[in-house]
C-alpha cells in the first residue's frame, strides 16, 4: 500500500494515509496475500507492437509493473502545480515505488508489494489473460487512439477513454511508444473538463526486468461483511478489505473498482475521537464524502474517497448496510478500549 511518511495537512489525513492522486504511476492499494502468482514480465518481449487502443491499454497495465525506472514529473490541479521525483525498482519479483515531492509540503509515498493494479481483475499469468480480463471495461468506457505525439522528449502514443456513463471520469492517456509507460494523463470530470494533469518530464534508464514479479491476491468475499454498500457504479467489484493504515487504529478500509477507476471506503466506530465535517470534500484531485450513522447499534463515521464525481461518492457513503456480525476494525477499536 502506499504510506505516507510526512502529512500535508489536508482534511481526511485524520483518518487517511497518502490521499494523494499519481495517476498511471500509482496503483491501487495492495491486498494482504493468502496466495502468490508471478507476472512474466519477460512475455512483453514476445509481444507485438499493439495495434488498438486496448491492446495499447493492456500493454500499458502490464509495463507499469514490469520496468524499473526514474523519472521527474508535475502534477497540475486545482491545489496548484506540484514536482516530484519518482522511482519504480523490482528485487527479486518484488516492486518498490517511491514518489517524493519536491516542493510545497513535504511529503514522500512509499508503496511495496505485488502487482496490485492487476489484483482488481483476478488472476492474470500473461498479457493474453489481462486482456481478456480487460475487456470488460468495453461496458463502461469508450476506449480509441488518437494520433501521436511527443512528451519528454520521447515519442508517444495517444490514447483517448471516455466512460459511457456519467458515474465516472474519462482520461488522455500518452504512452511511451517504446516502452508504453504512461508519460502523461489528463484527467477529466463528468463534463469533460480537465481537473488534472500528470505528465512525466523525464524519464530515465527504463529497464525491463526479466523475471517474474511478485502478484499477491487474497479472496474477499462481501457477503461475510458486517457492513456493505447498497448501491455502487455499474461494473464496481471489492478488489480489497482489511484495517486501514491510518494515524488511529480501528479504521476498516475496503477498495472498489472498475479495472480503471477506483473508491476507498472506510468505516469506524465513533468513540471520542475528532470526527469529520458530513458533506462532500474536495482532496486536491479526488473528493471525500463524509456521513455519521448509527450502524450495528453503535454510532460510526463512513467516508468514501476517489476520482469519481462528487454526486457518485456521495451516493456510496448514504447506501452503507448493516448486515450483523462484528467488522474487523469494531474488534480493534473494542480490544484498544478494553481496560
Amino acid at each position: 500500500m502506499w504510506h505516507r511518511r510526512k502529512r500535508s495537512g489536508r482534511i481526511a489525513c485524520v483518518l487517511l494515509a497518502g490521499c494523494v492522486a499519481l495517476p498511471a504511476m500509482a496503483r491501487e492499494a495492495s491486498t494482504t496475500a493468502s496466495a502468490s502468482e508471478a507476472l512474466d514480465c519477460a512475455a512483453l518481449d514476445e509481444q507485438e507492437t499493439p495495434s488498438s487502443a486496448e491492446a495499447w491499454f493492456v500493454r500499458s497495465r502490464w509495463a507499469s509493473h514490469c520496468y524499473a525506472f526514474q523519472a521527474s514529473a508535475v502534477r497540475i490541479g486545482v491545489d496548484g502545480v506540484r514536482t516530484l521525483a519518482l522511482s519504480h525498482d523490482i528485487e527479486d519479483g518484488v516492486e518498490r515505488e517511491v514518489a517524493r515531492f519536491l516542493d510545497g509540503p513535504p511529503a514522500v509515498h512509499e508503496r511495496r508489494g505485488g502487482a496490485a493494479r492487476l489484483g482488481g481483475l483476478g488472476g492474470e499469468g500473461s498479457p493474453e489473460r489481462l486482456g481478456a480480463r480487460t475487456r470488460h471495461l468495453e461496458d463502461f468506457y469508450r476506449l480509441r487512439l488518437a494520433g501521436e505525439s511527443r512528451i519528454a522528449s520521447r515519442h508517444a502514443v495517444r490514447l483517448e477513454i471516455e466512460p459511457l456513463d456519467d458515474q465516472r471520469y474519462g482520461r488522455h492517456l500518452w504512452l511511451d511508444a517504446t516502452t508504453a509507460l504512461p508519460l502523461k494523463q489528463v484527467l477529466l470530470d463528468e463534463r469533460g473538463r480537465a481537473v488534472e494533469t500528470f505528465q512525466i518530464t523525464e524519464l530515465r534508464n527504463p529497464r525491463l526486468y526479466q523475471g517474474g514479479i511478485e502478484r499477491l491476491s487474497r479472496d474477499v468475499d462481501q457477503d461475510e461483511r458486517a457492513w456493505r454498500p447498497g448501491w455502487l457504479p455499474d461494473g464496481f467489484a471489492l478488489q480489497a478489505a482489511g484495517t486501514s493504515e491510518s494515524s488511529r487504529p480501528g479504521v476498516e478500509q475496503r477498495i472498489y473498482g472498475d479495472g480503471l477507476a477506483t473508491l476507498s471506503l472506510f468505516v469506524e466506530v465513533v468513540s471520542g475521537q475528532k470526527l469529520l465535517k458530513p458533506g462532500v470534500h474536495r482532496l486536491g484531485v479526488s473528493h471525500a464524502a463524509v456521513r455519521h450513522s448509527e450502524l450495528g447499534g453503535r454510532p460510526r463515521q463512513v467516508v468514501v474517497m476517489g476520482e469519481l464525481p462528487p454526486a457518485v461518492l456521495k451516493r456510496v457513503a448514504e447506501s452503507i448496510e448493516w448486515h450483523g456480525g462484528q467488522s474487523t476494525a469494531a474488534s480493534s477499536s473494542d480490544s484498544a478500549s478494553s481496560p
